[in-house]
């Protein structure tokens, strides 16, 4: 697949980026590329096209290329703390929708609610990923991504505390989804902070430990929820994650700096302004505020419905998801039910996917970056987002061989250890397959980081919510090994084709979008 540089032919817009195109020089018939990192500077000084009358003299954007105020020349630890503390953010995210796993049976007789409505009380929380980040994406691109970050997550605090206090099935249910409103300030921003620091070039090990640290939340919910749950009552599930949460809160305090652009040369028209009393301008703040809001609360609904590109991204990450929590809420259950293991014992089996993880995590941030690399040397120093597809192919292989391999190994009783090694399997093939496309997706859309995140992340949220519902009919009616073996067959329809489209086709698809604003 690596062997020939896709055709690129995306169309910039001349009147916001001048000279911010590259003649794509190959073999293949050329056109022009989109350069993810020039975009980012020119979106910083210019995300709004209007012209204006002001001296050009006033118009402040950042003193050169080497400006410290710019993120991309943070110093190091600086940008790799806000890594951690994104990847904590979401570690304390999705640790919270499983953690419940184990304490259902009580939190069902406390409450006096059945098994369906307490399966609910679970689901409920990640059902609001898919709305939160719909609206917190687009806030966070006009009130800057600290503000909403340090908010959204003391919303969460507020929520998730009042869940432990929950006497009765209703102000549960309203309690997770409120919480999850909150908690999916990390699917909204995150990520956009680590491109906003990070030049495309060197994102891979960042972006790596961003998926890897939160995706151990749903391995490390379970087993903690049985310790907590057994010592010391389900109760103190949510104020252990709460305080854990608080503490993240103050970290970020002192760790996370603004990192949007705008916002950052926004500030510093403000301070010019004040100092000398000349008006001081950016480009992007000639909109009025009522338009702004009205732009950015739409934009992540108006990208996903009017980018191609972005729309075969989002069903390859949903069926992802879908299939990921599928795994998540009845691994535990294959191992009570075909090897007669107790709770607590089967919880950490879910050790075998964070093996799987870290695997993967440690070999896909390397190998993204020199990807990169290779491919924009191929094209003599051109970059397209097409680049990140070919990671894309290793997890499409993994994730069904994965499927089969721990679903017959637990429907036959296999050693337990073979199981497990499907499983990690399958969750090295999550984790290559999961960052390349959400890397494909803010090197495409660098104008808007955010509200694309956003809008990749709607269907993949109510897939989330919606494949557990159905699996443990599907697996009583099918079996482990017939149940899996059709998840993989339909993965397989889905996922071997994306990344080919996108590596032949995904420049045509991003040009057949229409521009947003």
């Amino acid at each position: 697949m690596a062997a020939a540089i896709p055709e690129v032919d995306y169309e910039l817009d001349k009147n916001c980026i001048g000279d911010e195109e590259k003649t794509l020089s190959s073999s293949e018939p050329g056109g022009t590329v989109h350069d993810p990192e020039k975009q980012i500077q020119s979106n910083a000084i210019g995300a709004d096209c209007t012209t204006t009358d002001s001296n050009p003299q006033l118009l402040v954007t950042f003193d050169g290329p080497d400006d410290p105020a710019d993120p991309f020349n943070w110093p190091l630890p600086r940008k790799w703390g806000i890594a951690l503390l994104s990847s904590l953010g979401g570690l304390v995210t999705l640790m919270s929708g499983t953690m419940m796993a184990p304490a259902l049976s009580e939190i069902g007789s406390d409450l006096d609610i059945g098994d369906a409505t307490t399966q609910m009380t679970l689901s409920i929380f990640v059902l609001s990923f898919a709305f939160g980040p719909m609206v917190l994406a687009p806030l966070a691109e006009i009130y800057g991504r600290r503000r909403v970050w340090i908010i959204s997550s003391l919303w969460y605090i507020v929520w998730n505390t009042v869940c432990g206090f929950s006497r009765s099935n209703g102000l549960m249910i309203a309690g997770r989804f409120f919480a999850g409103l909150g908690a999916s300030v990390e699917f909204a921003v995150a990520r956009p902070i680590l491109a906003d620091c990070w030049r495309p070039s060197e994102r891979g090990q960042a972006f790596a430990l961003n998926s890897f640290i939160p995706l151990l939340g749903p391995a490390i919910g379970p087993i903690l929820g049985g310790v907590i749950t057994q010592n010391v009552g389900w109760h103190w599930l949510f104020w252990t994650v709460s305080l854990f949460d608080l503490c993240v809160i103050i970290l970020g305090l002192v760790v996370l700096h603004e990192s949007y652009r705008p916002i950052i040369l926004s500030r510093k028209a403000a301070r010019l302004r004040k100092s000398t009393n000349l008006p001081y301008y950016t480009d992007f703040a000639n909109i009025a505020p009522s338009t702004k809001l009205y732009a950015a609360l739409t934009r992540p609904v108006r990208l996903l419905w009017t980018q191609p590109a972005l729309q075969l991204v989002s069903l390859f990450l949903a069926y992802n998801f879908g299939i990921l929590y599928i795994t998540l809420s009845t691994f535990a259950t294959l191992f009570t039910t075909q090897y007669q293991q107790s709770a607590s014992t089967s919880g950490l089996h879910y050790i075998a996917l964070v093996v799987g993880y870290t695997i993967a995590a440690q070999v896909g941030g390397r190998l993204t970056d020199k990807l990169w690399a290779h491919l924009s040397r191929k094209a003599d120093g051109a970059t397209a987002p097409e680049y990140r597809v070919p990671l894309m192919v290793p997890g499409a292989v993994l994730i069904p061989i994965g499927l089969f391999w721990y679903g017959w190994a637990g429907e036959t009783r296999t050693a337990w250890i073979v199981t497990d090694i499907g499983a990690a399997i399958f969750g090295c093939g999550i984790i290559l397959g999961t960052q390349a496309m959400q890397v494909y997706v803010l090197d495409a859309y660098a104008d808007y980081t955010a509200s694309a995140s956003a809008a990749s992340q709607l269907l993949r949220s109510i897939f989330g919510f919606a494949f557990p519902i159905f699996a443990p009919q599907m697996y009583q009616t099918l079996g482990y090994g017939w149940g899996n073996s059709l998840l993989a067959f339909t993965f397989v329809a889905i996922g071997v084709p994306a990344p080919l489209l996108l590596w032949k086709y995904g420049a045509r698809l991003r040009a057949m979008g229409k521009p947003q604003w």
